[in-house]
This record gives structure tokens, sequence and C-alpha cells, in this order.
């Protein structure tokens, strides 16, 4: 009996938690967001802080300000850049709207006369406009994110410098306030070098794409290299989806199939060597986690987030290992989660950077 009301209880916690993420999903998804920039940029804080100038040392004030200025300006710069393209994106495909339906039947002609008349009929009827112009108001939630994401930023700043003070009150004693701060510190350096690591992959793997779709005279060639950029962060399917994407819209533009499928299988190696050798060799062992289990938080993020979810998939994850990794009771699934079974090796992880101690202490006092 007792056993029953124990997961009678968790089924309704767990209900009740899904329901909250997905009614808030927003804000949670901008809070996600911003304290991962904060993360990334902490360390950058920390060594600017450590610098001289001569007899003096950058003030932390100083160091934080610019970071905060230079996050603003380049997620403003950034979205800025994302809302034209789309624009860029949209004017295009209504541009190539009764084209589309008999480009996309053409690539399966092969299985017959019928089928390829059926697809046909069944694209012409959907409606692109109506999309159309249900993508462009979605992407005007873009800049309220943004702001949002740098609301939460600068106020993450603001009480870095006490976040060493509130931790050890929270948990009572140093030592175990020193074995949160392990944690956090394990969970921000995974999550930090997977996101620069990809940051860098992704780069190079959009400006290939970039510069192969425009040695073809594709025309969306900027916006074909900044999506498969984008959607490189997704985990496994995003690969495939721009490579796909990509095709596709070599097909409907230059309406040649030998040219598409040279571009497709073009495509198709530039994203097997990039994510299967460069990616694994710049990755190492920091980021040991578990295909099947990427997978199933990519299906679960991105169905209670969509597609922002994706993009979190794989942080929310490393979270998960390295938590469940220091706690006794939830290590099987800390080991279910990593790839070889060894889901707390921390021997890359680098030693803690604090905020300089000297504000810490005057403050406790």
């Amino acid at each position: 009996m007792a056993r029953a009301q124990t997961a009678a209880l968790i089924i309704i916690a767990f209900a009740v938690v899904l329901f909250l993420l997905v009614q808030a999903r927003f804000m949670l998804i901008s809070l996600a967001t911003a304290i991962i920039l904060f993360s990334l940029t902490s360390a950058v804080i920390n060594f600017i802080a450590q610098q001289r100038l001569g007899p003096f040392r950058v003030p932390n004030a100083l160091a934080t300000i610019a970071a905060f200025v230079l996050i603003s300006a380049a997620l403003m710069a950034a979205s800025g850049f994302l809302i034209s393209q789309i624009n860029n994106v949209l004017t295009v495909s209504l541009t190539y709207a009764n084209e589309v339906p008999r480009a996309v039947a053409s690539l399966f002609g092969f299985i017959g006369g019928g089928t390829e008349a059926a697809i046909e009929s069944a694209l012409q009827s959907i409606n692109v406009s109506t999309y159309a112009r249900t993508a462009a108001a979605r992407a005007g939630d873009v800049t309220q994110a943004v702001v949002l994401i740098i609301l939460f930023v600068g106020f993450l700043f603001a009480e870095r410098i006490w976040f060493d003070i509130k931790l050890t009150n929270l948990m009572g004693n140093k030592a175990r306030a020193d074995r949160v701060s392990h944690i956090i510190h394990s969970i921000i350096w995974r999550v930090n070098h997977y996101l620069w690591v990809k940051t860098v992959i992704s780069a190079l793997t959009g400006f290939m794409t970039f510069l192969l779709v425009k040695m073809f005279g594709v025309e969306l060639a900027v916006a074909l290299g900044v999506i498969t950029f984008v959607l490189n962060f997704i985990p496994n399917v995003g690969s495939i989806v721009a490579t796909a994407l990509v095709a596709l819209v070599a097909h409907i533009q230059l309406n040649d199939p030998a040219l598409t499928g040279v571009i497709f299988f073009a495509a198709g190696a530039i994203q097997f060597v990039n994510g299967n050798v460069i990616d694994p060799m710049m990755m190492g062992r920091a980021l040991r986690l578990s295909s099947f289990g990427i997978i199933i938080s990519l299906a679960f993020w991105g169905a209670v987030w969509g597609v922002p979810g994706m993009f979190l998939s794989v942080p929310i994850m490393v979270t998960m290992l390295v938590v469940c990794s220091h706690v006794p009771s939830l290590r099987p699934l800390a080991i279910l989660l990593s790839r070889e079974g060894l889901p707390d090796l921390e021997t890359e992880v680098p030693p803690v950077d604090r905020v300089q101690p000297v504000t810490t202490r005057g403050a406790a006092r």
C-alpha cells in the first residue's frame, strides 16, 4: 500500500512539473539560455579581472560591465541578423511557392506517376502564404526572448559576487558548500566545453555549406549557411535536416536532378567529416553521453519546449549526468546516461576559478 501511494505521488508530481514546464516555457527557455550565457562568460570575466595593467588590477565590476555590454550587443545583432534571414527565406519561399509542389513531387517520380501526382496534389492544397505569415509573426518572439535573456543575464552578473557566500550559508557548512560548488563547476565546465566546440564545428559546417551552394548559384546561400549553423546544435537530427533542406532548396531553384545529387552528397560529406571526425577529436572525453540517452532527451524536451528544447536537450542532459553521478541514490541513472558507464571521471575538469576573494570576504563581514 505504501509503495502504491509513493508511486501515485511520484506520478502526480511528475504531471505537475510537466504542466509547469509547458505553461512557463517561454520564461524557462529564456532563463536556461541566460544561465548558459552567464556560465560561458563568467570564466572570461574572472580571467580579465585577474589581469594587471602595470601595478593595477582590472576591477571585477569593470570586467562584468564590459562583458554584459558585449553580450547585449551580440544578442541584439544576432537576433536582427536572424530575423532578416527569416524574412529573406519567407520572401523567396513565396516567390517559388507555385514551383515547390512540382519540384518536391518529382523527387518521388521513381515510385510511379500516380504517386508523384498524388504528392503534388497534396502539396498544392497547402496554403504557403498562411504559414509564411505565421512564421513572420513568430519571428517577432525572438526579439522579446532576447530582451528577457539580457535582463536575466544582467541580474545574474549583479549577483555573481555573492554566490559563494549564499551557497555556504544555504548548505550550512563550508565542506558541503565546496562539494556543491564542485558539482556546479563540473556542470559549467562540461556545458561550456560542449558549446564552444559545437559553435566552432557548426560555424565551420555552415561556412562550408554556404560556399558549396554559392558555387552552384543557389539564391539562399547565406540563409542556408545560417540555417545549417543553427541546426547543427540539435544533436543527430539537426545535421540530417540541414542536409535535406540544402538539397531541397537546390532542387527547387536549379531544377536539375544531377546537380541536386552532387549538392546533396557534398553537403552530406561536409556534415559527416565535421560531425564524426573533427567533432569527436575536439570534444575529447568531456562529453560522454549515451547516444540513446541523447535521442530520448531530444524527443522529450522537443515535445515539451519545441525547437528551443531540442537546442537545450544536451546541456540539460549533461546537468542531469553530473548531478546524478554525485548523488548515491541516483548513480544508476547516471551510469545509464553515460556512454561508457563511467559518469564521474573528473580528470579533465580544471580547478575552480573563483571571484576575487577580497570582495566576498568584505561582504561576509
